[in-house]
């Protein structure tokens, strides 16, 4: 990985997006006044208008199959480039006096929205950054804006340096659609585990290494306009003005994405040309068997940018999670390429040049009042353990408070328990199995991604729902009664805790019995 991050950063050309968050501290929200973002333009455009496609050419599906071949008619119709004059969205609330400016509305997970008034060029980096100044929330890099296309079932992020206001220009008249503000913290993550996204079987490489994959270099080769990267596999594709869905090999190159007519070949008069992606957009479809009859739920579809209509949407399916978001990965690194790697790095570049530290924080030192006199705590590496302590001896006090006087009972320390852990972002109380696969997969199905919840068949215990290899499992959290005391435990009573809030951090440090440690929360905030 190391290796791979060296590469990185000698092809990186430094620059920064537009930052106007910080204007909106205030309350106001207007910005008129305040100069566009310095975008940092793509190295070596994947398509110009005039320029030769690399790989291979495009394939009308017209050509003759010689006899006794077995083809395969085309589940789509013959490419033509979209020629659809745009629509301006009535979803936007109406303009203000200022040209400059304009009102935009927020959902959230909860479908609570908030409309903000923002500059006309703002990027989907500056929205995130405004709701979180706004919200108080912790800014992990993780906050997203997503397009949500309700009357079509699909939604995509929207990379930070989009503009927002073109994506809303794409929008129809009567077209049901929002902008989404929410956690994803698989955005980024191909970046630190390539080869997590990408498995050796769907990837192959054209270059003087005889098409043999390097793993140091495999998302540079993406970035990398010189090489010529290649998804192939087999995806189910819905035929236009059908119903029935249709299994076929696709080849995903430089110069667009392709499906053989012939079994696996890729030979250029097998390959029928589908679409590529500087006018188009890739989505994730949210109920692919419900509203579309998909074979399987992991389904996405390439769409158009200035259309809004069910059939120019092309419709595929994958067998797996894995393969559908190597799919989907693979197409957002051809379409952005290394302005891709500029959003990954621009946040963490900035903390370490301007950490933002106010006055009255340098001025903080640390204490430790856990004895009869407070004392200031010189050395550093005693800061976390005093703190620690501290926190461990708050939670006796009020287990103690709220037990009474005396040995608390079972249900007593039952209470304590509860009211310490109800106000934790990562609990989700009473949440249903398939609501916390929801929200998991919704903020990214990456390894240790995780929430807590009640029970639904059994009101005593909980439940830790954690996110593995892009699979989701359930973990019963089982109270302990030892003694009149009560705890909790993963394993049968082996490792107990005498609250949520000690499991929780225990497994944050340590795998234990859980396939990997717990990373990331799972969070909601009400707008």
């Amino acid at each position: 990985m190391s290796d791979m991050n060296n590469t990185l950063d000698e092809i990186h050309t430094p620059g920064c997006l537009g930052e106007k968050a910080e204007i909106f501290q205030s309350g106001r929200g207007n910005a008129s006044g305040f100069p566009g973002p310095a975008l940092i333009p793509l190295q070596a455009p994947l398509l110009q208008p005039n320029a030769q496609k690399i790989g291979t050419p495009l394939c009308t599906g017209n050509r003759s199959i010689k006899e006794g071949e077995e083809s395969y008619p085309s589940p789509f119709p013959e490419f033509i480039p979209s020629t659809i004059t745009p629509l301006v969205s009535e979803c936007l609330l109406p303009r203000t006096k200022s040209s400059a400016t304009q009102v935009i509305k927020v959902y959230n997970e909860d479908n609570t929205s908030r409309a903000v008034e923002v500059p006309s060029d703002i990027t989907a980096r500056d929205v995130c950054q405004l709701f979180v100044l706004k919200n108080h929330c912790i800014d992990d890099h993780s906050w997203t804006l997503f397009e949500h296309l309700s009357h079509l079932g699909i939604e995509r992020t929207i990379e930070d340096h989009e503009s927002v206001m073109e994506v809303l220009s794409g929008w129809g008249v009567d077209a049901d659609c929002r902008l989404y503000f929410r956690k994803n913290f698989a955005k980024y993550e191909f970046f630190r585990k390539p080869l997590d996204f990408f498995p050796d079987h769907m990837v192959s490489i054209s270059s003087e290494a005889n098409g043999m994959v390097d793993h140091s270099q495999l998302i540079q080769t993406f970035l990398n306009s010189s090489t010529c990267p290649e998804i192939h596999g087999h995806l189910h594709a819905k035929e236009q003005s059908r119903k029935s869905w249709k299994k076929f090999y696709f080849v995903l190159r430089r110069s667009g994405l392709y499906f053989s007519n012939k079994g696996t070949s890729k030979e250029p008069r097998h390959l029928q040309f589908i679409a590529d992606f500087s006018d188009s957009d890739v989505f994730t479809m949210l109920s692919a068997k419900k509203l579309h009859g998909a074979p399987t739920d992991y389904g996405f579809c390439v769409k158009p940018t200035k259309c809004s209509s069910a059939r120019d949407l092309k419709l595929l399916c994958a067998d797996d999670e894995q393969t559908r978001t190597c799919w989907i990965t693979a197409m957002r690194l051809l379409k952005y390429g290394m302005q891709l790697y500029q959003n990954f790095i621009q946040p963490h570049q900035k903390q370490k040049a301007s950490p933002m530290r106010s006055i009255s924080e340098n001025s903080l030192v640390a204490m430790d009042f856990s004895g009869q006199k407070s004392r200031v705590i010189e050395n550093p590496s005693e800061v976390m353990s005093v703190a620690v302590e501290e926190g461990l001896s708050w939670r006796r006090k009020s287990c103690h408070r709220l037990s009474g006087h005396g040995s608390p009972s079972t249900s007593q320390n039952s209470l304590s328990n509860i009211a310490l852990h109800l106000a934790q972002c990562w609990f989700h109380s009473k949440l249903s199995r398939d609501e916390a696969q929801r929200l998991i997969t919704q903020q990214g199905l990456i390894d240790g991604v995780f929430l807590l919840r009640d029970s639904q068949s059994n009101p005593k215990t909980f439940v830790l729902s954690l996110c593995h290899m892009q699979k989701i499992k359930h973990f019963q959290i089982l109270p302990v009664d030892d003694e009149g005391e009560l705890f909790y435990s993963l394993d049968d009573g082996h490792t107990r805790f005498t609250d949520l809030i000690q499991l929780v951090e225990f497994y944050q440090l340590n795998r234990g019995v859980l396939p990997c440690k717990l990373k990331h929360h799972c969070a909601r905030i009400t707008l």
